[in-house]
């Protein structure tokens, strides 16, 4: 297993080779696998390095991802960055900085008014000098500090120059708050900078394509009216999340009953090859066990839609107690029992050997470890 020091070798070597067209090697390289669900890598390797570094991504790339996952969003002069919440207070040291003690804000987000340092309101250059911590308390905060945000191109970047074919799941993170505070030249929003920022790197053609398999990514969204205007921007497979029970839709105020009943998801079935649910949408726990599982997933497969259920994580207090403690039999019931499509983990690594030790002999993803 490469250390740190390793991935930062890594690191210098991506970032000396990047250009503004991509890796030209692309159909050299090990193709990515598509006969077993995919490996979707939530935040990079979140479980172990802070989420949406170049690290974590290098990391998840190095242990095993199929797909590195990152949340798009928009600087005030309008760059796109990798990241997570719409505040920079949870996972960044911006309480350290005294320069920015003025910038604190409220504003209201997806219905509720919120109180924090907001992303939208600071320059790329501003953003470059925070650095970057872990979330979680209980997972390790050595690397805390190290690390600062990246741009979408940057993040772009290190999937385009591994060493085999990896593939990209950016979300357009709450494009109603970004379109609201954040503004392009000549009427541009946010989902148009995205999209022409996928296609200077190379990105496009549906699902399973030729051009697909040699850049592959899935767009998500949890905004539905984002995702349809997209199809009109872009042909690259796009995925429709779904959050708890109790959310509405970012930008249509859905409920989730309305959004997942037959007719709505026959509607969006022409613009998204799948959709994303929170995992407690689909087998419902009590008590921290599992409960019969909806018929969501059945429902979604009869109308050829990918589901990929998120997030796995390993640490006991997110595993039912019907699994032991044990995220293999997680993984398992999920695979095996559920047939969903693809996992997005924080713990890339833990669901690639699962892959591998479930796997049809002689269908190997690619060596590791």
């Amino acid at each position: 297993m490469a250390s740190i020091r390793n991935i930062s070798i890594l690191l210098f070597l991506v970032l000396g080779i990047a250009n503004a067209k991509g890796n030209t090697n692309q159909q050299a390289k090990q193709p990515i696998q598509t006969f077993r669900p995919y490996n979707l890598a939530h935040r990079g390797a979140c479980g172990e390095i802070p989420e949406e570094t170049t690290h974590a991504y290098l990391r998840a790339i190095e242990i095993g991802a199929d797909f590195i996952e990152a949340d798009i969003l928009a600087s005030k002069d309008g760059q796109l960055v990798c990241f997570h919440d719409v505040t920079l207070d949870d996972t960044t040291d911006i309480n350290n900085h005294t320069e920015f003690s003025d910038r604190k804000r409220t504003y209201e987000v997806e219905r509720v008014n919120v109180t924090g340092y907001f992303l939208v309101d600071f320059t790329l250059e501003e953003l470059k000098s925070l650095k970057v911590k872990q979330r979680y308390s209980f997972r390790d905060q050595q690397y805390n500090g190290k690390y600062s945000i990246i741009t979408f191109e940057e993040y772009i970047t290190i999937a385009l120059n591994a060493d085999r074919t990896v593939g990209i799941y950016p979300e357009i993170k709450n494009p109603v708050h970004v379109n609201e505070h954040v503004k392009w030249s000549n009427g541009k929003t946010f989902e148009d900078i995205f999209v022409e920022t996928l296609l200077k790197y190379g990105y496009k053609g549906t699902y399973l394509s030729e051009s697909w398999l040699k850049q592959p990514i899935f767009i998500q969204c949890f905004g539905p009216a984002s995702l349809i205007y997209l199809s009109n921007k872009t042909d690259s497979p796009k995925i429709f999340l779904i959050d708890d029970v109790s959310v509405r839709t970012q930008d249509t105020n859905q409920s989730y009953a309305e959004i997942t009943s037959d007719s709505y998801l026959s509607y969006i079935s022409q613009y998204v090859v799948g959709i994303g649910p929170w995992k407690d949408t689909v087998v419902p726990p009590i008590n921290n066990y599992l409960t019969p599982p909806t018929d969501l997933v059945e429902r979604a497969h009869a109308l050829n839609l990918e589901v990929h259920p998120y997030t796995f994580r390993n640490e006991n207090k997110y595993l039912p107690f019907d699994f032991h403690q044990d995220p293999y039999q997680e993984f398992d019931y999920w695979i095996n029992q559920i047939g969903v499509d693809g996992l997005f983990t924080d713990f890339t690594g833990s669901f690639y050997l699962y892959q591998e030790h479930t796997s049809v002999p002689g269908k190997t993803h690619h060596p590791i470890l």
